[in-house]
């Protein structure tokens, strides 16, 4: 089934007629020749790209977190291929045709097992989205033309991997991150590449071209700028109800962003609607409040029907590695309801009130991994973050819910981060923190998740 297309009755057997049940032939086209989507017909919300004409399901699949299973060697963990074909399917079934995906994404095996995934299904029924990720290249003292030539291998392994002669959306990525403008220049003007792929898109080897941003916003800016001669078919950004007026570290307000693009008629593909998790489950009194307003969806549900809600986006990103997480994204885009006026108002004021706690802003997007010293750093920032949100971070000893907070945190710390993983075996290399599109200062947060650690063994509370 690798190998070779899987037709139509194989692909109802595979799934089960209860899952296609109403499900549109794949892969058609219209009269006028443009794509159209392999629609669950009146369900799936689609956006249309004005450069192609392309009809792109608004929730698009990013497959940076694809299911991963122990290696039959017992050397670490591999792609769980069978896992991506089921969840490929299932997805592409109920009307997502969008699936994004990277060079280093799950360490390097993503584009290979999306490709296997992808391959089995008509070539017209989905739209591929990778990137030239060439952050890698950067501080190795490349000179321009080994820059350009490294790119240019990174640029023909995709299509290898992909097993395709032609990927529909192509971003220059993570535009902002490393030194911010000087970064850019160093990787794509300097070396030329801007150039080179602009002919591959006159070729046809690129459909749309576009770039990711995280960082500096004098790199986008300038990109921005050089929008009449390079004609971007669309740009990728950080968007949620938090990012929107409130974005850390280094990245910008995605209100900006928006309007920057939206300006310029420039589709919006929204990457970290959920803030790398942290946005899919609250503190128990913010959850309550939006429940008792949609007592029927999912807290993840507002923030994809917030990122969605805006006219230019072409496609909303979901990693999602599990199927419950599939249909539940499934169920708020098909259709999409978008958010009212008091919605808006009821989320940007959830926004300020996450702000009065201490998160770690990991998005877990894994560029920080694999630390030399096998430390589990976004484990550990999730642990934490999420005992954060439901409560079980206290300020002292003497707080009443103390010993039930402490024994929590410990117990679920052991059980998900195994001891040799954990923050104590920081040694702040700091190897972690240029790769961190965040800007988050790794070593610094892994010794405060650390001191509070040893603060909670000494104390028993009593």
């Amino acid at each position: 089934m690798e190998k070779k297309n899987i037709d139509r009755r194989q692909f109802l057997k595979c799934l089960g007629a209860g899952a296609l049940a109403g499900t549109a032939v794949l892969g058609c086209k219209s009269e006028s020749g443009t794509r159209t989507a392999n629609a669950t017909e009146g369900k799936m919300t689609y956006r249309t790209n004005p450069s192609t004409g392309d009809k792109v399901s608004l929730l698009g699949y990013g497959c940076m977190r694809w299911p991963l299973m122990a290696s039959p060697e017992g050397n670490g963990e591999i792609i769980d291929q069978e896992g991506v074909n089921s969840l490929v399917d299932y997805a592409l079934a109920h009307g997502v045709n969008y699936f994004d995906t990277a060079p280093p994404y799950c360490r390097g095996l993503s584009e290979k097992a999306t490709g296997i995934a992808l391959k089995r299904h008509p070539r017209d029924s989905y739209f591929i989205a990778t990137k030239m990720s060439n952050q890698s290249f950067l501080g190795k003292g490349f000179s321009p033309k080994q820059m350009y030539d490294a790119s240019v291998e990174m640029y023909r392994n995709s299509f290898v991997n992909l097993q395709t002669d032609y990927i529909d959306y192509y971003l220059l990525h993570i535009i902002g991150i490393g030194e911010g403008l000087p970064s850019l220049m160093e990787r794509f003007v300097d070396s030329g590449l801007i150039d080179f792929l602009l002919e591959e898109r006159r070729l046809g080897h690129i459909r749309n071209l576009g770039f990711s941003y995280h960082g500096d916003v004098k790199a986008f800016d300038y990109l921005l700028s050089r929008h009449d001669e390079i004609h971007w078919d669309f740009v990728q950004i950080q968007m949620n109800y938090v990012d929107w007026k409130h974005a850390s570290g280094i990245n910008h307000n995605a209100e900006y962003l928006y309007k920057e693009l939206a300006d310029r008629d420039i589709p919006v593909v929204v990457m970290e609607p959920l803030l790398g998790g942290r946005l899919a489950g609250l503190a128990e009194h913010l959850n309550l409040r939006l429940k008792e307003q949609r007592p029927e969806d999912s807290i993840a549900a507002w923030a994809f029907r917030f990122a969605g809600s805006f006219p230019k986006v072409l496609t909303v990103l979901s990693g999602m590695t599990y199927l419950e997480h599939l249909q539940d994204n499934l169920r708020t885009f098909s259709p999409l309801e978008p958010c009212s006026e008091e919605e808006f108002a009821l989320l940007e004021d959830t926004a300020l009130m996450m702000l009065q706690y201490p998160s770690v802003p990991c998005t877990a997007c894994q560029y920080c991994m694999p630390c030399p010293y096998g430390i589990d750093i976004p484990g550990i920032f999730a642990h934490y973050n999420k005992c954060l949100n439901e409560g079980q971070i206290t300020a002292s000893s003497q707080d009443e819910n103390y010993r039930k907070a402490r024994r929590a945190f410990l117990i679920g710390y052991n059980r998900s981060i195994p001891g040799l993983r954990q923050a104590n075996h920081c040694i702040a290399c700091g190897q972690c923190v240029p790769h961190c599109p965040q800007n988050i200062k790794i070593p610094q947060q892994l010794q405060r998740i650390d001191h509070y650690v040893e603060q909670l063994k000494l104390s028993s509370g009593q």
